[in-house]
């Protein structure tokens, strides 16, 4: 069997769909295809902060600023998809009281809201916090539901004339004349294997993108880093709590129904479908969530899952093009990287900045395609928006749930 379309997308993760979205829009014929269910990497298995941008105000201040403008546009296109639960930055005895400043600062500095609270004011509204905390201060973090802000993304995939294929594994790409011209996939549910040509194949495997370029006779040097997220029975909280210092483990905290989602830790792995989950990694989470809220120490642990975040290792040249755009990304355009015209790849990123990822994916491949309709994702809502039942028969086809959204009841809101 042989189809044809203008672009393959390979990954159904949150970027493959919303670049499939943001091509449809623009006229052009999509195909996703994805080895497992929607969503089955990174972004199903991550613990589902919608950045407002405070954590990297001070480090990465361009990143930051990407993530509170996409943090104001998915209020816009996609508030069924998350809680608006606000956000919390505490100081304990431990911290740098200079770092604290200079955090607050460095968000002003980016066009993010910060508001000051005294210790009083933020222990008597959240009383689960350490009697220990000094001072914080209020940013618009929010909680987002990846998963069905995937499926939204694919329903519209649909709406505008693409196919999204599930378990439908990559298991070669074709390469005719030095150029990428599709791939061969394999159907696991109907047991055949389908050949897809194309105008144009978009890597967005994110961890697995090195896998999938070297099909292609590519190097995409990847270096894959696991993290662990730690649910805890805890229903009364009601907000996004972080510790104010330098990104170090275990000092997220986020609502999630009636539990606590912990995170994270940061090790790198060398392959991201075999790793070891380590004990020492879960524990770890609890013993520096609780010196924040200190109750954590005695909830009970629902569950653990792990995420591989899809870090790319190549060379200086290739961050500083990334960087340049002020994206936590990196685009390889491999007609020009590798004299393999046919192919695009994506990887790094948040999935916070993921539709302003896939606008510049879509940008530069709708340039190489000629076409010159402009982005549009950032002002159409996605649906579900405005009416909740546009989605629940694609939220039970696209199931089971992932791991970030297990314990959901009722994960669109209305």
């Amino acid at each position: 069997m042989v189809g044809k379309t203008d672009v393959l997308i390979l990954g159904g993760g949150i970027t493959g769909t919303a670049i499939a979205r943001d091509l449809g829009l623009r006229g052009l014929d999509t195909i996703v295809v994805e080895r497992g269910r929607l969503a089955d990497g990174a972004t199903g298995n991550m613990h589902g902060l919608l950045h407002s941008g405070a954590r990297y105000a001070v480090a990465d201040p361009d990143s930051a600023r990407d993530c509170i403008e996409e943090n104001r546009t998915l209020r816009n296109i996609a508030n069924h998809c998350l809680d608006e639960t606000g956000g919390y930055f505490v100081q304990l005895p431990e911290d740098d009281e200079s770092y604290f400043e200079r955090s607050k600062k460095a968000c002003l500095d980016c066009g993010i809201d910060v508001e000051s609270v005294f210790a009083e004011e933020i222990r008597e509204e959240h009383p689960y916090l350490s009697s220990e905390t000094e001072r914080a201060f209020r940013v618009p973090d929010a909680v987002i539901h990846p998963f069905p802000l995937t499926v939204a993304n694919a329903v519209d995939v649909r709406e505008h004339g693409g196919t999204v294929e599930t378990h439908a594994e990559v298991v070669d790409v074709l390469v005719e004349d030095g150029t990428v011209a599709g791939a061969e996939v394999r159907h696991r549910e109907a047991s055949k294997t389908e050949t897809i040509r194309a105008e144009h194949v978009v890597n967005a495997t994110g961890a697995w993108a090195e896998s999938a370029g070297a099909m292609a006779g590519i190097d995409i040097p990847m270096r894959p880093s696991k993290g662990v997220m730690v649910v805890v029975d805890f229903p009364s909280l009601d907000t996004v709590v972080n510790r104010c210092r330098p990104a170090a483990d275990g000092d997220i905290v986020l609502p999630h129904e009636n539990t606590a989602i912990i995170g994270t830790t940061s090790v790198e792995i060398d392959n991201p479908d075999d790793y070891t989950k380590a004990q020492w990694e879960e524990d770890l989470m609890i013993e520096e969530a609780s010196k924040t809220i200190p109750d954590i120490s005695t909830a009970r642990v629902v569950r653990s899952y792990w995420g591989v975040r899809p870090l790319f290792g190549g060379t200086a040249a290739d961050f500083e093009d990334g960087r340049a755009q002020t994206r936590d990304f990196v685009l390889l355009d491999h007609g020009e990287r590798d004299d393999r015209p046919g192919m695009t790849t994506i990887v790094g990123g948040k999935l916070t900045t993921y539709r302003q990822m896939a606008e510049t994916v879509s940008d530069h491949v709708c340039s190489e395609l000629g076409v010159s309709e402009p982005c549009r994702t950032a002002t159409e809502p996605l649906p579900g928006r405005d009416d909740p039942d546009e989605l629940r028969d694609a939220l039970d086809e696209f199931g089971p749930l992932p791991p970030a959204e297990e314990l959901a009841s009722d994960v669109i809101r209305d």
